[in-house]
């Protein structure tokens, strides 16, 4: 276990962990918290070991409540855009460079909470989730890539009415609309969490984070370019150890060892 002032870094063989740890101040996300997640992440992004990573808060009350308005209401406008730079770092670290990222979200899920998670692969809500993006009753707009993932995860209208008005909406609607994954009971979440990292540990790791940068890409490019850019990501695995363990491990019908498990 890592010890960060306001986060916990746990990396247990192919699971890595990382504990939003600032109860204190509902784990509101400052300079110094977003600093210490973009170092964690890069930790985890070098570590071939790690196959999947758990994003969760050390609170049964919230995951967070959004950016720290205290410190926000200090800056300047080149301050607020450096802010800004700093969670789209992270989420791009978390869309590109690590292995699935699954988001594990109650209580308060608010502003940056909200569109840090949109950045990871899946998301497990408890039923007392309940998430927002508030930031037009501060006067400002989300900055850490709620305008731009949300809407593709929910589709514009549904992002439009949670961006203009502010509204929270339960666990169940965050289902409905594809917000979350699932909804876990408290009692069943580590149990879910377990059989989840158990699945993706298990993959490739190189396979993984090749289909997170393809699917990506049929998002920002045009299709014929999402499909050229797959071709070569696919192409390029044949380059890997652990294709020629999966294929052969298939053909054995064995299960694989693939090399860093």
């Amino acid at each position: 276990m890592t010890e960060f002032t306001n986060i916990l870094l746990d990396i247990k063989g192919s699971v890595a962990t990382v504990i939003l740890n600032r109860p204190q101040r509902l784990n509101v996300l400052n300079q110094e918290t977003l600093l210490e997640l973009d170092n964690a992440f890069q930790i985890i992004a070098k570590n071939e070991n790690v196959s999947v990573v758990v994003w969760r808060s050390n609170s049964m009350k919230m995951f967070t409540a959004g950016a720290d308005i205290r410190e926000m209401r200090e800056k300047t406008v080149l301050e607020a855009i450096e802010f800004a730079r700093l969670g789209h770092k992270i989420g791009h670290t978390i869309e590109r460079d690590l292995p699935p990222v699954i988001a594990v979200l109650n209580g308060f899920v608010f502003g940056g909470g909200v569109e840090l998670s949109c950045a990871c692969d899946l998301r497990i809500a408890t039923p007392d989730a309940i998430f927002a993006q508030p930031e037009i009753d501060i006067g400002i707009i989300p900055g850490w890539g709620g305008t731009q993932r949300l809407c593709r995860i929910v589709g514009l209208g549904k992002a439009k009415e949670m961006i203009y008005t502010g509204k929270h909406i339960t666990a169940e609607e965050a289902l409905s609309i594809g917000l979350v994954n699932m909804i876990v009971p408290h009692e069943q979440l580590e149990l879910a969490i377990l059989h989840l990292t158990g699945i993706l540990s298990a993959k490739s790791r190189p396979a993984l984070i090749s289909a997170k940068r393809a699917i990506a890409m049929a998002l920002e490019a045009p299709l014929n370019a999402g499909l050229a850019y797959e071709i070569q990501a696919w192409g390029a695995l044949f380059d890997t150890y652990d294709v020629k363990e999966a294929m052969n491990a298939f053909l054995e019908k064995r299960e694989p060892k693939y090399k860093n498990k």
